[in-house]
């Protein structure tokens, strides 16, 4: 990953591996300090929702409360359960925790994208990014190591000994794994518009609201991806893996200690890391706000850091966006969830990616744009209703058979 820098291109010289291993420290510990204050925000807004205080002792405004609950959790007792696999117990944190932080890697977190500079900026005489690494499958990179934190879950009810937190862990990889379908197909989309997988280059190709790719994919891929991801989370209104009433606590019910923590610690992060993607992916990551050949500068800051500046307030948007859905809706039932995944996101995510597909083939073989939409859009409308048709068949077969949904 260290060679995908630009400053190393020439070989590893000191003073570029030095300012790699500071952007490797930075980016720990900006991921880090962001999950504590995601952790803090969401306690906050909740409560203003609740007409509560929220937390307020702990630091100005209730601050470092997340920090006071992370030492109080690190002095409780660390309790392994008789019956469960030990080294497989102590693990599955760790590999719930990784990968969150391995996805904040290769996102763009300031930088120049002006004038074709592509994110470039000068520290010590060398040209970097302000991003980890920017490999040429940045975004395949994002998903594959997305999809490796279901290995934890599911190790951590399974080696737990009990059935609730395998319950659980079984109910994680199937909510996962039907998700990432419709989270990879939706970027079908993305990338088919931007003709690159490296997310500097993504960036790069959204320099005005016009060509942010929410307006380029025609919208329906973003809200798609939205949901994907909110149901990759686990985040309300898809957390059936960690319901009360059916689960205790899902797979995390016999975790206590710091190793509790470090879940709860992995599922902020893992918020963080999807916020800012999204952002990246379809709102132009560090590139400021423009429309048309007028930008909205902030005065006396460099573009470097207005980049970084722009970045934190829309990913700032979206994890708003996240403690509302959990303040607001409420939870699905285990069948609905895989319902929405199965039969509306990936065929939906599959039928725009086709649209998108004839629209751009017929524009560059000339052929009537007005034509080539009807007539696919004809398509679509035949296969939802080809769809719609096989789920009435379905519904009635499991009503003969007597199943009540």
């Amino acid at each position: 990953m260290l060679s995908l820098d630009p400053m190393l291109e020439g070989g590893v010289l000191w003073t570029p591996l030095i300012i790699v291993l500071v952007k490797v420290l930075l980016v720990f510990v900006v991921g880090l300090v962001a999950t504590m204050l995601m952790v803090w925000f969401e306690r906050k807004v909740i409560a203003g929702m609740q007409n509560r205080v929220g937390p307020n002792k702990a630091g100005p405004w209730g601050i470092l409360q997340t920090l006071a609950d992370g030492i109080k959790l690190f002095f409780k007792e660390d309790l392994i359960p008789e019956r469960s696999d030990r080294f497989m117990f102590r693990l599955a944190p760790y590999l719930a925790l990784v990968p969150a932080f391995l996805s904040f890697a290769i996102i763009p977190l300031g930088g120049d994208f002006r004038d074709g500079k592509g994110g470039l900026v000068t520290l010590f005489g060398h040209q970097t990014r302000l991003q980890l690494a920017d490999p040429p499958i940045g975004v395949l990179f994002a998903l594959a190591i997305s999809s490796i934190a279901v290995y934890g879950l599911m190790l951590a009810g399974w080696s737990s000994g009990s059935k609730y937190p395998l319950l659980g862990a079984v109910r994680a990889s199937a909510q996962m794994v039907s998700y990432e379908a419709a989270l990879g197909l939706s970027l079908g989309a993305v990338l088919l518009v931007s003709g690159t997988l490296s997310t500097a280059g993504i960036v790069d190709m959204q320099s005005s609201i016009g060509n942010w790719n929410i307006v380029a994919t025609g919208f329906v891929p973003f809200v798609i991806f939205m949901i994907a991801a909110t149901a990759e989370l686990n985040r309300p209104p898809f957390d059936l893996v960690e319901a009360e009433q059916e689960l205790v606590g899902g797979f995390n019910t016999e975790y206590s200690s710091i190793r509790f923590a470090l879940f709860y610690l992995a599922e902020f992060m893992n918020t963080v890391t999807m916020s800012a993607l999204i952002v990246t992916l379809f709102f132009g990551g560090p590139q400021p706000i423009a429309i048309g050949n007028t930008t909205l500068d902030i005065p006396f800051v460099p573009n470097a850091i207005e980049g970084t500046i722009w970045l934190l307030l829309k990913v700032l948007v979206f994890l708003y966006v996240y403690v509302w859905f959990r303040a607001t809706l409420p939870r699905f039932r285990y069948d609905q969830l895989m319902d929405l995944g199965w039969k509306i996101l990936i065929p939906g995510s599959l039928g725009w990616f086709m649209l998108l597909a004839a629209q751009r083939v017929g524009r560059d073989a000339g052929w009537d744009q007005i034509v080539v939409t009807l007539v696919t859009a004809l398509v679509l409308i035949c296969g939802y209703g080809l769809l719609l048709g096989a789920q009435h068949v379905s519904r009635a077969n499991r009503e003969k058979d007597g199943a009540s949904f």
